[in-house]
């Protein structure tokens, strides 16, 4: 996956996709978002415990995984958290040290991923931390194949006007069938057409307001089981 890397342009030290011009997490304030559209809109970190799966479409500079990794932290530690992200275009560690070095509240956290990150990604067991699985490879290909299910998703590809192969219709179907009864999935995008996916995926879909300079986001649910 060398050739994979992902390649970057820095604003402010944000670090912005080449590929995509889209930047990896708000430049307002990366935590504050995050901790609204994925924690809050997943209703986390109260449904944590038991053997809480998350999954990700778009690993990133690892932010969300630290933010979630904090909230459980803070939580107790209820039960084991298993955080599984699928991941095209893996950062190089230098780029998301420079990243994370952004976060200074979360930098205890950022140092044990760096510790142990390859942009080549694997499974990573933290100690008194989550597992960490990155899944490299095109998510349209490599999600359909993951044998686990998610209580809870995070969608956080870039825009879909930007990258639409994050959001295809297919793919979303595959979320919902890669997602637990009573599980949940959120996104920054309120788009129509991501909420009728989803819909069609089986979730129940509402819009709720969004973080910052976006009036709406997107949280979804899948009915409990019968």
């Amino acid at each position: 996956m060398a050739d994979q890397t992902a390649k970057l342009q820095w604003r402010d030290g944000v670090p912005i996709a080449t590929a995509f011009d889209d930047p990896y997490y708000s430049l307002d304030n990366g935590v504050a978002e995050t901790t609204h559209v994925f924690l809050t809109g997943n209703d986390l970190p109260d449904r944590f415990g038991g053997d809480f799966q998350i999954a990700e479409l778009g690993f990133g500079t690892g932010l969300n995984l630290l933010v979630a990794w904090q909230a459980w932290d803070a939580a107790g530690r209820p039960g084991s958290l298993c955080f599984t992200s699928f991941e095209a275009f893996p950062m190089a560690k230098d780029d998301t040290a420079m990243a994370l070095a952004h976060f200074p509240q979360l930098a205890a956290y950022a140092r044990q991923l760096l510790d142990s990150w390859a942009p080549d990604g694997g499974a990573i067991q933290f100690e008194d931390g989550p597992r960490l699985e990155v899944i490299t490879g095109d998510a349209r290909v490599t999600l359909p194949l993951w044998e686990g299910r998610a209580d809870a998703w995070f969608l956080d590809g870039f825009s879909p006007a930007k990258n639409p192969e994050l959001w295809q219709a297919d793919l979303l179907m595959a979320v919902g069938q890669h997602t637990t009864p009573g599980g949940t999935a959120a996104t920054y995008s309120a788009a129509g057409r991501i909420r009728r996916s989803l819909s069609d995926a089986g979730f129940e879909v509402t819009r709720h307001p969004g973080f910052g300079r976006k009036r709406h986001m997107t949280r979804a649910r899948k009915p409990d089981a019968e």
